[in-house]
């Protein structure tokens, strides 16, 4: 799996890149909906305002999206490291890790799993600057670090 740093890499840079078109697509159509709005005489002040409340949701998430693809611009997907630490991918006992951004569950091509995670995660905090071979309690589980890319 550690071998596979430049798909992981890629594929969570797809998965950013996807969240960012999404928050501005919808964006895009609350814009209109509410110039269409702007055109009728007998449009509800309430719709409006649910609109605008959509639209700066969206418009966070779509900061956080841009947040998290320039985080990921800063990991070189061709350099491994013995200790752990942001930008390493490790297998552990039970999950593999990309410390990251928190986008959560990737699904790899050969179809196993790994959890992208920020530095700011509780798990991170308990393996951060470990090495191979190394353990860490979490969750009240004894957990064993195997691999790190």
């Amino acid at each position: 799996m550690v071998s596979n740093k430049k798909e992981l890499y890629l594929n969570c840079i797809n998965t950013v890149n996807k969240k960012i078109e999404r928050y501005q697509k919808e964006m895009d159509l609350i814009k209109e909906s509410m110039e269409a709005n702007d055109v009728k005489t007998d449009y509800d002040e309430d719709n409006k305002g649910e609109l605008l409340g959509d639209f700066e949701k969206n418009a966070g998430r779509l900061s956080d999206a841009q947040e998290m693809k320039e985080s990921l611009s800063r990991i070189d997907p061709d350099h491994y490291s013995e200790v752990i630490g942001f930008g390493s991918v490790v297998e552990t006992s039970g999950n593999y890790y990309f410390v990251s951004v928190p986008i959560g569950e990737i699904s790899m091509e050969d179809g196993s799993s790994v959890y992208a995670i920020s530095t700011e995660a509780p798990i991170y905090k308990e393996m951060e600057g470990k090495k191979e071979g190394d353990t860490f309690s979490f969750n009240n589980k004894e957990v064993k670090i195997t691999a790190i890319g």
